[in-house]
């Protein structure tokens, strides 16, 4: 590193996951994103020409700790951001994790609420540094004749409250805030679409697509689905993805309000002021599970508590339906879809042996072909 990167890193250890509340006082090639990307493009340079590569450029970035250097902190001023659908009133309406979050917020921060309008408006210019970085690396590959050749995918692994609910970063349980992220798949055979597919996919099925795109076998094991046939025009069976499923919690029984509970379990230190985890004892605590299918939401838990949603009138889940009788056929087609992939879902290896032959589809469908 630069002594200029070895100070910003400093500088950032320092924020320690905080809000800058002043543009970052160093340039933006010592930013993450930048850096990242001129150690990829110097890897690729270095590789024999023509030879395939496999490259995973990863960013932090747009993440906590809120922080940008000028010009992307004045990109977006606070006071000229759309209001957030929600705010800490919707929290009446969601479980103790939720609850629990917030406390924690206003334990480590007391102007927890001032802090959230300029924790937005760097979390607009991260993402503007980020589309500007990744602008920056597309370049090059055209620059370098390779873009032709090679398949870019972009992906998130996580959302962020950014001020809805009264939040900031992530945490309680699977709201679409914090599940549903960005996927957009470019190159050589990939058929361009002039809207947002309607398909429900995961994360888990890019190892799987990336393996037919290449003429590999998806390997033993891999519970992700192939995507090229959708990518590339081709038919398949679109009841294949007509949901999608997730899961979340480190298991035991939930911690609620009536439990001895521990604010300073939940913090970090830091080497001027702590901060919170919201990946926490009591955030994290139980077990859910979670099935999306078309504008529905069910969530249910190890003890049997569900929450149903009609993300098309209710999209931030603040309206639980679970208990109503109006949508308890839904409701009950939806606690069936969820149990089918909860038993999909369970770990398959080993193969079992000797006379019996472990049929599988050979992109992992389980829903038949048209």
């Amino acid at each position: 590193r630069t002594p200029d990167e070895k100070a910003f890193d400093e500088w950032l250890r320092a924020l320690n996951h905080g809000v800058g509340q002043e543009p970052t006082p160093f340039p933006l090639e010592c930013q993450g994103p930048y850096r990242a990307v001129s150690s990829a493009q110097s890897w690729i340079r270095s590789l024999e020409r023509d030879r395939p590569f496999f490259l995973w450029l990863s960013f932090a970035e747009p993440h906590n700790p809120y922080q940008v250097p000028e010009p992307y902190f004045s990109m977006f001023p606070p006071e000229d951001l759309p209001p957030t659908a929600t705010d800490k009133s919707a929290l009446e309406k969601k479980s103790f994790k939720w609850q629990w979050t917030r406390r924690l917020g206003e334990h480590a921060y007391p102007n927890y609420d001032d802090l959230i309008p300029r924790a937005r408006a760097n979390y607009f210019g991260m993402l503007r540094l980020l589309d500007d970085q990744v602008r920056r690396f597309v370049d090059f590959l055209r620059d370098e004749q390779i873009l032709d050749n090679t398949l870019v995918i972009f992906m998130s692994d996580h959302g962020d409250f950014v001020g809805e609910y009264g939040l900031m970063r992530k945490g309680p349980e699977m709201p679409e805030v914090l599940m549903r992220v960005p996927l957009q798949i470019t190159g050589p055979g990939i058929a361009a679409a002039d809207q947002a597919r309607q398909d429900h996919v995961s994360l888990t099925d890019i190892m799987p697509t990336l393996c037919e795109a290449i003429g590999a076998e998806i390997p033993r094991g891999v519970q992700g689905r192939s995507l090229w046939p959708m990518l590339t025009g081709e038919e398949y069976p679109h009841d294949e993805f007509a949901s999608v499923y997730a899961e979340q919690g480190f298991g035991g029984l939930h911690y609620t309000e009536d439990d001895p509970l521990s604010l300073e379990h939940c913090m970090m230190p830091g080497p001027i002021s702590p901060t919170f985890d919201e990946l926490n004892t009591y955030s994290q605590s139980g077990t859910m599970r979670m099935l999306r299918k078309g504008d529905w939401k069910l969530v249910m838990d190890m003890q049997g508590r569900g929450q149903f949603f009609n993300l098309a009138v209710d999209p931030y889940e603040v309206n639980d339906l679970y208990d109503s009788a109006e949508h308890a056929e839904v409701r009950c087609a939806m606690l069936a879809d969820l149990l089918a992939w909860t038993i999909r879902s369970q770990d398959p290896l080993p193969y079992p042996v000797g006379r019996y032959i472990y049929k599988r589809d050979q992109r992992n469908y389980y829903a038949p072909y048209a």
